[in-house]
């Protein structure tokens, strides 16, 4: 079992270890600050919402990765090009970087690497590396613009290097959670703190930590009971092949997570008090109480940070 790639969950509970008492270790807050080439990130903001990289001008990046609703969008699957329905919920865009891979299934190492396939996917933009090429070489702003930072001007492998300098960028630091990490132990309420203890001694923490609270590992969807999702999707094992490997995700980040419903890789929780409660059952065999879940929650919501100044 690769470490970081299958679940903690049952090393923790077959070592019968209190995750409670080292937890506070594995959650760390974002950095204030943001590392991209701020010339490049602007580019890449730009083409983040220009619908020219749709085939027929409908669709862009922020149609399904709304900056003022999260980083997704509000449904359960988007919508792409001529109105067909993809398989899987829009992912948040926010803290995307801090990431180990991304994608549901991770089949895109880094940003750069993920910036490029909704473009050509049938179901989202639909279109191809050459027509989105030639549609924005005819564009003179384009042109020069490219041309100042990258000496080959545009082809799919700079804008697809534009748009991950801007997706960089897009960081919620300050989250009232980041504060109490840094010491602000008064920032929280009774309550919230109480619900962040059942976070970890109820085993939220085991795949929920890292920087992104999240997004650091891959997890089966149905630990404890079968899970089956509308769309029977196979997860990480599309990408390896591997039947191990079938109904594994990556693990969300909890960052922002009141801004980002409907939730799981299907959308089919459509609020936190059904994301929770099911997956205390699915993933931690667990029913929770209904002041237990919100509590939880409440501690849930300290995870909202603060939107980057680029895109208020």
């Amino acid at each position: 079992m690769k470490w970081g790639e299958k679940s903690r969950v049952g090393l923790f509970f077959c070592l019968g270890l209190s995750l409670s008492s080292f937890a506070d270790d594995l959650i760390k807050p974002i950095p204030l600050q943001a590392v991209s080439n701020p010339q490049k990130a602007a580019l890449g903001k730009d083409l983040f919402s220009d619908p020219q990289l749709s085939k027929d001008g409908t669709v862009s990046c922020l149609s399904c990765h709304n900056l003022a609703y999260g980083g997704a969008d509000s449904e359960a699957v988007s919508r792409g090009v001529g109105g067909r329905s993809g398989s899987i919920n829009a992912p948040t865009v926010f803290n995307a970087r801090y990431n180990l891979a991304q994608f549901w299934d991770g089949r895109a190492k880094d940003l750069k690497a993920q910036a490029a396939g909704p473009i050509v996917n049938p179901v989202e933009m639909a279109s191809t590396v050459e027509s989105v090429v030639q549609k924005l070489s005819k564009d003179p702003k384009y042109q020069k613009r490219f041309r100042e930072m990258y000496p080959q001007g545009i082809t799919i492998e700079t804008i697809s290097d534009a748009l991950a300098e801007f997706e960089k960028t897009l960081v919620t630091p300050n989250a009232r959670f980041d504060s109490y990490l840094r010491g602000n132990i008064t920032i929280l309420t009774q309550k919230e703190k109480e619900g962040f203890e059942l976070f970890k001694s109820r085993g939220c923490i085991a795949c929920h930590n890292g920087m992104n609270i999240g997004g650091n590992m891959y997890q089966r969807f149905g630990v404890f009971a079968q899970y089956k999702d509308r769309y029977n999707t196979l997860g990480r094992f599309n990408v390896t092949k591997q039947g191990e490997d079938k109904y594994y995700f990556k693990v969300p980040s909890l960052r922002n997570i009141e801004k980002t419903a409907p939730y799981f890789h299907d959308g089919s929780a459509k609020t936190l008090e059904d994301a929770v409660q099911k997956m205390a059952y699915y993933q931690l065999g667990r029913k929770l109480s209904k002041e237990e879940i919100e509590k939880i929650i409440a501690f849930l919501r300290t995870l909202t940070g603060e939107l980057p100044k680029n895109v208020l």
